[in-house]
């Protein structure tokens, strides 16, 4: 109200989100906090500084990143330990979400030290809502690893759990856009090329895109473009229970597995692999399928 005087900020740790692109996303509650704050702990004190020249706020900033939070928790600890109001932000969205601060708030919750969460916007649960996906249950995972083969481990991992799955759940994930179209092909290697997906990419800035539908066709559609740019949140609803195709029902392994090699590319270890997930058997039962067709052809 006019006239008002505003009250000074409770002493604690503030995680602050903020905007993952439009400006116009900042809350006035986190605008308030961010001013009223002793210190702002930031991933990278130049990007938080762009945001808090543009709203003309002028509170100390002090780095906090993957490479120094821990030494730097310490010395944010003694100032909230003491009575200091510390704002915690990353570069978009909410800290601690794939960012830094997971750290530091652990460390202020085991000091006793009040922890306040101020929301806003965050890029998976965005994506989602807006995905076509089921809403109902879904996982966040973070990054893929960057590695082949150790992304494609993880993605059968899940295929495994989702095939035991009662219900749909949708899958998050962030991921580069160097990276989006290999882990595409992982993704319709995996669970096939009907797989549904959603790309959401450069949420809440001028050029938002979502590209929806079954996986093969959103990786041809990328593919076919010169360049992709931008931060992509990809969201995937694997097949709450695995089923073998009826045309494939009566199909000899040895078939299948040729199949499965012509489609993907893999050795004959690996195509065996996927073709036991798929059928949901296990790989030493199948081997003995196959070696047992081999014996009858000799």
């Amino acid at each position: 109200m006019p006239g008002e005087t505003q009250a000074p900020l409770a002493s604690g740790l503030y995680l602050v989100a903020t905007p993952i692109g439009n400006l116009g996303d900042i809350t006035l509650r986190a605008l308030e906090v961010l001013r009223g704050a002793d210190r702002i702990a930031c991933e990278d004190t130049r990007v938080t500084q762009k945001l808090l020249n543009h709203f003309q706020i002028e509170t100390p900033t002090v780095s906090c990143h993957e490479h120094n939070e821990r030494q730097r928790a310490r010395e944010l600890l003694a100032a909230l330990e003491a009575g200091g109001r510390i704002a915690l932000v990353s570069d978009a969205g909410m800290p601690g979400i794939s960012d830094p601060g997971a750290w530091l708030v652990s460390g202020a919750i085991a000091a006793g030290v009040p922890v306040i969460p101020v929301p806003g916007a965050n890029a998976a649960l965005c994506a989602l809502i807006a995905s076509g996906l089921p809403t109902g249950a879904f996982t966040f995972l973070g990054f893929l690893p960057e590695k082949a083969g150790a992304r494609r481990t993880q993605l059968e991992v899940l295929a495994a759990e989702a095939s035991k799955a009662a219900a749909p759940r949708t899958l998050i994930f962030y991921e580069a856009p160097h990276r989006i179209l290999d882990t595409l092909l992982d993704l319709e290697l995996v669970w096939g090329p009907e797989l549904r997906v959603a790309v959401a990419r450069e949420l809440t800035k001028v050029h938002e895109e979502f590209l929806r539908g079954a996986v093969a066709g959103v990786r041809q559609q990328l593919a076919s473009r010169e360049r992709t740019r931008g931060e992509i949140t990809l969201l995937v609803e694997p097949p709450a229970q695995a089923s073998t195709p009826p045309a494939a029902a009566h199909e000899p392994v040895a078939a299948r597995l040729v199949r499965v090699q012509a489609e993907t590319g893999v050795s004959e270890k690996e195509a065996l692999k996927r073709l036991a997930r798929e059928l949901g058997q296990s790989k030493s039962d199948l081997y003995r399928e196959l070696q047992r067709e081999r014996a009858r052809r000799r």
